[in-house]
Formats: structure tokens, sequence, C-alpha cells
């Protein structure tokens, strides 16, 4: 792997009983912010599950600094920031207990980044309700606040602006744009079109 790629992903082929999804998928990303853009039901959010170890490749190889997913699974999900905005696993935390959480899975939590990214999602009204109590808007900025704190090398980000309002949008952006000159760090967004203002290194299409 090219010492300036982050993640190296290798013929990656993934399929329900359905339908095929992936195959012989290859990307090389550096570190910075790269989309995932797709229509709906193209594999966008298929594609973040399997970088994050919560689907299994019938083939394929997939390495985050060095640690393939495969051979070594637990020290690359370490590395790995992914909270499913669809699922309802956290509903009975509270927001401030799961963000409480993170700071022991994750080496390099950053306290001081939680604080900005609370105020600018303006969420301290919402810390101590449970997850289920939370609007779809709600809940995407807590899950994107503990991801932008999290320093995970690989952080996977699923279509973050649904139920946002413009002003959280916005900051959203901000946020992301921070991003790009973090070294050693890739941010992977999945959504259905480029986010104004934000500087993406990387743009991957996904066609179903």
């Amino acid at each position: 792997m090219s010492e300036n790629m982050v993640l190296q992903v290798e013929g990656l082929c993934f399929a329900y009983p359905e339908c095929g999804v992936l195959d012989q998928w290859s990307a090389a990303l550096p570190a910075g912010l790269a989309l995932v853009r797709g229509d709906e039901s193209s594999g966008k959010t298929t594609l973040l599950r399997l970088l994050a170890g919560e689907l299994t490749a019938q083939a394929g190889r997939i390495t985050l600094q060095g640690v393939n997913a495969r051979e070594t699974p637990k020290a690359y999900a370490q590395q790995v920031f992914w909270a499913d905005p669809r699922s309802g696993d956290l509903d009975q935390l509270t927001a401030r207990g799961w963000l409480g959480s993170l700071p022991a899975r994750y080496p390099s939590w950053d306290a001081a980044a939680l604080a900005v990214h609370t105020e600018g999602f303006s969420l301290h009204e919402h810390l101590d309700k449970p997850f289920y109590a939370l609007s779809t808007g709600s809940k995407r900025k807590v899950l994107m606040a503990g991801a932008r704190a999290s320093g995970a090398p690989l952080t996977l980000i699923d279509e973050p602006v649904g139920g946002l309002d413009k002003p959280s949008a916005a900051y959203l952006g901000r946020a992301l744009a921070q991003v790009a000159s973090q070294p050693g760090r890739v941010v992977v967004v999945a959504h259905y079109e480029a986010l104004p203002g934000v500087p993406w290194g990387t743009v991957v299409e996904l066609h179903g």
C-alpha cells in the first residue's frame, strides 16, 4: 500500500441473496475527505458497513493504515468510527451517556472538539434525552459530534444532512472542511450529492 494512503480497498465483492452490490470494487483513499456518491439503492450504506466491518465481503481486501480487516478484525475495528443513524441500538442510552462512553474506545478522542461541535450543532438541550426521544436531525447531530471528536483514522458518516435544519447543515460543512488538513485520518461521507463548500479530496461514484 502506498505510504500516502490511509485506506486501501482491493477487489471488494459483496452481494445480498437477492442482488449483487459490489463486484471487484477497489479504491485508495488518502487522508482527508472522501465522498461516496450515488442514487438511492446504489450501495452507499452497504459500502460503509463493509468498511466498518459490520458486513463481511465475499472477496477482497480492506487495509487501514497497514491493518487488514479480515486478518486482524479487532485491531481494525479499534481504528474505525461507525454509528448507523438508522439503527435502534442506542435507543435506551442518553446522548450524554453515549458520548461519555467514547473516550475509552478511541485513543485520539478530542474532548475540546466535542465541546466545539456540541455548541456548533446546538446540542446542549438534547444531551440528557435518550436516543429514542431525539428527532432524526438531532440524532444525526449527536452521532456526527461523536464522529468528529473520535479522532478515528477511518470515520464513516452516512447521509449526514437527513433531518438537519439549515444552520446545522451549514455548520456541518464547516466542520467537515476542518478534516481536510488532518494527517492520517480519512472521513468517508456517503450522500447522493456533494455538499456545497466542502473540499472533497476524493469522490467515488457508485452506480448500483
